[in-house]
């Protein structure tokens, strides 16, 4: 086994898990759902731009989960492979090895988002 979550599989648990808290947690959760709305609105950078820096920091701070979502997104927005390389090569130079472990995982959830 690669150790690499099967991102599909991934997002769906993770979109169930957070289904639960909304039932337990509902002001937390709508304030969350605010945040993610507020910092991915258009502005001087685009949806798709913002979207973009998310997935640099997801693979900085290693977080499987929120590549998952990242990816998916960027997908919907009509990101190309070239745009996932060129942020995840910022992600590696900000973040050394380990953003390059998880660079790897970014990519293969382009490769699951896309087909």
């Amino acid at each position: 086994m690669s150790g690499i979550p099967d991102y599909k599989e991934l997002t769906k648990e993770v979109t169930s898990g957070m289904r639960s808290l909304r039932q337990s947690q509902p002001d937390l959760m709508a304030a969350f759902s605010q945040l993610a709305a507020a910092g991915t609105q258009e502005g001087a950078l685009s949806k798709k731009t913002r979207e973009l820096v998310a997935l640099g920091i997801s693979v900085a701070c290693r977080c499987d989960d929120c590549i998952g979502f990242h990816v998916q997104t960027l997908i919907k927005l009509g990101t190309t492979r070239a745009e996932i390389e060129d942020v995840l090569g910022t992600a590696v130079y900000m973040g050394g090895g380990p953003s390059m472990m998880y660079a790897s995982h970014a990519l293969k959830a382009f490769e699951e988002f896309s087909a």
